[in-house]
């Protein structure tokens, strides 16, 4: 899952993205995640803009030892144009999984490689 995805779902729990991290909160679904990502997550959620709390974010990140913690390797395809979203597709490349994302120009058909991107919206139609 991508910040977008994961920020969107926390700050508004009745939309599409809150669907999915309410899938995941509940176990019904799982994280693919390495050490970049988990960072970003953590760094991201502590913006004062979104207005996280501190228990609420260690309430989130208390389900990580339920998630799939992968071991990445350099993406051999192109990047995505924003290089740093790169570490999603291998996330998910790793974990033989898709990537949800809200931000669908982040990954072009181009820079996918193996990996199938999806919008909250079409993962929700498969889950």
């Amino acid at each position: 899952m991508d910040t977008n995805v994961l920020v969107s779902g926390l700050l508004n729990p009745f939309g599409k993205p809150g669907s999915i991290v309410d899938a995941v909160l509940s176990r019904r679904a799982k994280l693919a995640y390495d050490d970049r990502i988990l960072i970003e997550y953590m760094e991201v959620l502590a913006r004062p803009r979104f207005g996280f709390t501190k228990e609420q974010r260690e309430r989130f990140f208390a389900i990580m030892p339920f998630q799939v913690r992968v071991q990445t390797t350099p993406w051999p395809h192109k990047p995505s144009p924003d290089p740093a979203d790169t570490m999603f597709l291998e996330a998910a490349a790793a974990a033989g999984s898709r990537l949800v994302t809200g931000n669908m120009k982040h990954y072009p058909e181009y820079c996918r490689g193996p990996v199938h991107v999806v919008t909250p919206a079409e993962w929700l139609e498969t889950a």
